[in-house]
């Protein structure tokens, strides 16, 4: 069985629809273009939209310009890093699933992720199938969020 076909099966199990997740947008922020283009043909051909940033000033404008359902952070980026990307992003959007892509992914920087609230840390070289199922975990976790939060108000 194709690993695609195999994760669509977990997908299912699960109770996560990817139908219903296609068409959201999903900000990619890596100061290296390879990366940046790797992760984009990653999760176009699912059919999510990738917004790409070169780095995360440009991520914060675009977050504050656009909608993003999910955004991907590169740790080691020149002037501002993954983790503080992430942390004005929450201020921002204190919901948006956020995970962060590195080479380092050392208890230090798990745990400098997670005091920041990166919902994951991914490692590279990034498995696809380890990206989508992140993503898709993510992005339920957001709507069941967005829900709780209509409900409230």
């Amino acid at each position: 069985m194709p690993p695609t076909m195999c994760m669509d099966r977990i997908f299912e199990v699960r109770g996560m629809n990817t139908a219903s997740d296609r068409a959201l947008s999903v900000l990619i922020a890596d100061d290296d273009d390879f990366c940046r283009q790797s992760l984009r043909d990653i999760v176009e051909p699912e059919g999510y939209r990738a917004v790409l940033a070169s780095s995360g000033e440009e991520a914060i404008d675009i977050i504050q310009e656009e909608r993003i359902h999910l955004a991907l952070f590169d740790l080691q980026m020149p002037r501002m890093t993954g983790l503080e990307t992430v942390q004005l992003v929450h201020e921002i959007n204190a919901l948006l699933p956020c995970i962060l892509v590195t080479a380092n992914a050392s208890q230090e920087v798990i745990r400098q992720a997670f005091q920041v609230r990166v919902y994951s840390v991914i490692t590279k070289p990034v498995s696809k199938q380890m990206l989508l199922y992140t993503m898709l975990r993510a992005l339920k976790a957001y709507k069941e969020m967005l829900g709780d939060e209509q409900e409230s108000s």
